[in-house]
């Protein structure tokens, strides 16, 4: 990590992205702009991203995680570490490169297998999740627990990518332009390695791909199929995967998700929902959807707001 990279990274308020996904396609900003301060923290129907935006270090509390995947806190984060030998942090701008630190270890173990048997020089990691956790002004309802992380399907460059790359770069689709299957010009059985690698991690619970990628996967792995279980087809994930880990032991205030069957999910009954005409081409909505109020920091877990109110840990 760079002087400058760590100097721009805490000097940053976080970037008021517009309302939508923060998906890998979504370009950075070199230069952005930090929050105004909100005229009145303490109103009660004020949105807990809101407050939780704002805070652009951890916690200065032991490590600790609060409710659930969609719906808590997190104190005590570890940060990723913008660069390794085996990976890159992109879109540094979100400042959402904090989880707990068994998410963090295994982003580092999974980075290495990425290189040894895929012969990737390693991954590009996207959102994590916030300093303290938290709902996030865009793109995802999770990523509030530092359990959740978000892997791009696009190998990492054999390369240093530079700031403007790191916030303007498109990750690569992978699924083909009728969204029936992957594209076999960008899908390679490498990628099957490392998803792979990554499920066969004892602590990932869930991973979340495009469902043409999950038929890929169904279609191409060999062996101990056992892993494939764990990769969940779901809305997006055509440029990146989302790894979910399980609650970490003694995290008595983590709320968790029940084991899925060890059924492959294979079968075509498994699939085709995904594949039906009205998933893939969904009919534009007539009227437009009325936006959900945010959620309130009343709706979280009690214990998020001593850690939205602790000092900054020192970096």
């Amino acid at each position: 990590m760079t002087p400058r990279l760590v100097l721009i990274l805490l000097s940053l308020s976080v970037l008021l992205f517009s309302a939508g996904t923060a998906s890998a396609q979504d370009k950075g900003s070199v230069n952005p702009k930090p929050l105004p301060p909100l005229a009145n923290p303490n109103d009660p129907k004020i949105g807990a991203r809101e407050l939780f935006a704002r805070k652009v270090l951890p916690a200065a509390m032991p490590t600790r995680v609060i409710g659930s995947y969609a719906k808590g806190c997190l104190a005590g984060a570890e940060q990723m570490p913008l660069n390794g030998d085996t990976w890159q942090v992109m879109r540094l701008s979100r400042n959402r490169n904090w989880g707990h630190p068994d998410m963090i270890a295994l982003l580092k173990r999974l980075s290495v297998k990425a290189h040894k048997d895929a012969g990737w020089p390693g991954i590009l990691v996207g959102d994590i999740g916030q300093p303290r956790g938290g709902p996030a002004l865009s793109g995802h309802a999770s990523h509030q627990i530092g359990l959740d992380a978000d892997i791009w399907l696009t190998p990492m460059p054999d390369h240093m990518l530079s700031r403007e790359d790191r916030e303007e770069m498109s990750a690569v689709m992978m699924v083909r332009d009728d969204r029936l299957d992957v594209d076999p010009k960008v899908f390679t059985p490498g990628h099957v390695l490392v998803l792979r690698d990554a499920a066969q991690e004892p602590s990932v619970q869930r991973i979340f791909v495009n469902a043409a990628i999950k038929k890929a996967l169904c279609r191409e792995a060999r062996g101990d199929r056992s892993w494939l279980s764990k990769i969940r087809p779901w809305w997006g994930h055509d440029y990146h995967f989302h790894i979910r880990i399980k609650c970490p032991a003694g995290n008595t205030e983590c709320q968790g998700q029940p084991s899925q069957s060890e059924d492959e999910g294979c079968k075509p009954a498994d699939l085709a929902y995904w594949f039906k005409d009205s998933i893939i081409h969904p009919k534009p909505e007539t009227k437009p959807s009325k936006p959900r109020p945010p959620m309130t920091m009343a709706a979280l877990p009690a214990a998020c707001k001593a850690v939205l109110a602790a000092p900054d840990a020192k970096q």
